[in-house]
């Protein structure tokens, strides 16, 4: 059995912070579920450009608001407290948070855990051989 808090995970390695968001990886790759749970706040006031493009993520707003715009056809959805999404075709899009949100976050494939963005807005595939535990 795996337990954690993310008290546990706060100031550690799986705390990713970045300017705009701060993502707390709870379950990673190497604990073998099949899937990465994060606790992640996207910071007021900012756009993240994101393109999970070798990722399926389901994303649950606990606290906050903000909207997600879809790059491909430009609707845009509300966001806030008990709004569940789900980029089930690695939709392109542009997150903004007009209050800090509070999100958790689940990756297919599971993430590693010191991912971050890059120009595009995509995570890179980790193949497992790359990631021994």
């Amino acid at each position: 059995m795996i337990v954690k808090r993310l008290q546990d995970v706060i100031g550690t390695e799986n705390d990713v912070d970045t300017e705009t968001w701060n993502s707390r990886r709870l379950l990673l790759k190497h604990e073998g579920m099949g899937f990465s749970l994060h606790d992640t706040i996207i910071k007021a006031g900012t756009e993240t450009l994101i393109w999970y493009r070798n990722h399926l993520e389901a994303v649950y707003c606990i606290e906050g608001e903000g909207e997600i715009e879809t790059t491909d056809d430009g609707k845009i959805y509300p966001i806030s407290a008990g709004t569940v999404y789900a980029l089930d075709k690695n939709d392109r899009h542009l997150l903004r948070a007009t209050k800090d949100m509070r999100m958790v976050c689940v990756f297919n494939p599971p993430l590693t855990g010191q991912e971050v963005h890059d120009s595009e807005g995509v995570y890179p595939l980790v193949k497992e051989d790359e990631n021994a535990a």
